[in-house]
């Protein structure tokens, strides 16, 4: 990015969150390029005022509406306008003072403000998963309809959008998501029956929120990603591999039809996916930690244990199924991860919740963006009242 290119007004939606307090050590490394504009937290309200009394952005939004009083007191010897609730989530999106969203609300929460910031024409950077698992074709299509860009930050499709710059016309064979393993790579059942919260929470590679740890221990994260994929490069169910990478050095690959396949490499740390989501197209420097080739450690590849870690099984059905059914998954999991985070269920329970609220709640093929909703209403429900949330 140029000197004399206008500066880049970005909104932080989430930005208390893992991703969004790194993308704010992105923007203050480089105040040339990037000014935050808009900055909201769901209930994190001392972080949300730190970092508005710091970046000074033109709007903060605080989910939750109890704490409105005091975000809005905290705020008051400054011109940073505050507001509260899920509505002014969107009614921001809707905004025209920002020229990128950073989407990295966690969860469902993040699809409303999405997708009203696509259909404000604004770029999308995207950390949330969850809002094309929940429903990615209605995404892509307001994203094609509105020319808008969906760029991605998971540094796994972050890796394969880096491969396909510059291979339009080329035909993909296959993409292959890496998977750490996680926590528990290599472990049974029977050890998994006993694992606590705070073992879950402990990622070998990644320094992730709790949500994502406990989904990539799980497995569940890169079965979410497979659905995101599919709907992020316009692939078929059977173009999407997973394949276990213990070291994390290789962030994805793009297998083309002539056999020859093209990987991102580099240090595991979100910081760069962030950086080059936020300039995209052009890279700019950074200081970050180098791989370094000449001290190579052994990369090594392994399939995944689908028998032990059957969310990914699960995920693959909703891939392949398609319809409502990775909307209900992804309702499922949350209220899993959730109870779990509270000590409600074991680590194993997780999977079997997922799998009876996907047994349960009602198919549909091609459903509108009013029955996802309804889907996940019931998903939600169905599996809180197995576990009496």
């Amino acid at each position: 990015m140029n000197s004399d290119q206008p500066i880049k007004r970005i909104a932080l939606f989430g930005s208390t969150g893992s991703i969004g307090t790194q993308a704010l050590q992105v923007i203050e490394a480089h105040p040339d390029k990037f000014s935050v504009e808009i900055l909201t937290a769901h209930h994190n309200d001392e972080l949300l005022v730190e970092h508005a009394l710091k970046f000074n952005p033109n709007i903060v939004v605080i989910g939750d509406e109890k704490k409105y009083g005091k975000v809005k007191e905290a705020l008051a010897a400054t011109q940073v306008k505050v507001f509260a609730g899920e509505k002014a989530l969107e009614e921001v999106a809707a905004m025209d003072c920002y020229d990128l969203m950073l989407a990295g609300i966690v969860g469902y929460a993040g699809l409303k403000p999405t997708l009203q910031a696509i259909s404000n024409g604004k770029t999308i950077a995207l950390a949330n998963k969850e809002t094309l698992v929940v429903a990615g074709d209605i995404i892509m299509r307001k994203a094609v309809e509105h020319r808008v860009p969906v760029i991605p930050v998971d540094s796994e499709h972050s890796a394969i959008f880096q491969c396909l710059v510059g291979e339009t016309r080329n035909r993909i064979e296959k993409i292959i998501l890496t998977a750490s393993g996680g926590p528990f790579l290599g472990r049974k059942p029977n050890y998994l029956v006993n694992v606590k919260r705070e073992h879950a929470l402990q990622h070998p590679n990644w320094n992730m929120g709790a949500k994502i740890s406990i989904d990539s221990a799980t497995l569940m994260n890169k079965g979410l990603e497979m659905i995101e994929a599919k709907w992020l490069f316009n692939l078929k169910p059977e173009q999407v591999q997973v394949v276990i990478h213990p070291q994390s050095i290789i962030h994805s690959m793009v297998q083309f039809e002539d056999g020859s396949i093209k990987a991102q490499m580099g240090l595991p740390d979100m910081k760069l996916p962030i950086q080059y989501a936020l300039a995209f197209p052009k890279r700019i420097a950074s200081n970050y930690p180098r791989y370094d080739f000449r001290k190579v450690s052994t990369l090594t590849f392994e399939e995944p244990d689908v028998k032990t870690f059957r969310n990914l099984s699960l995920a693959t059905e909703a891939l392949h199924k398609g319809g409502n059914l990775p909307c209900i998954m992804n309702a499922a999991n949350e209220i899993a991860v959730y109870a779990f985070l509270r000590n409600r269920i074991n680590f194993l329970d997780m999977t079997d919740l997922i799998e009876k609220t996907m047994e349960r709640i009602p198919f549909i093929e091609k459903p509108t963006l009013e029955e996802y909703f309804d889907s996940d209403g019931e998903a939600r429900n169905f599996a809180a009242d197995i576990i009496k949330l």
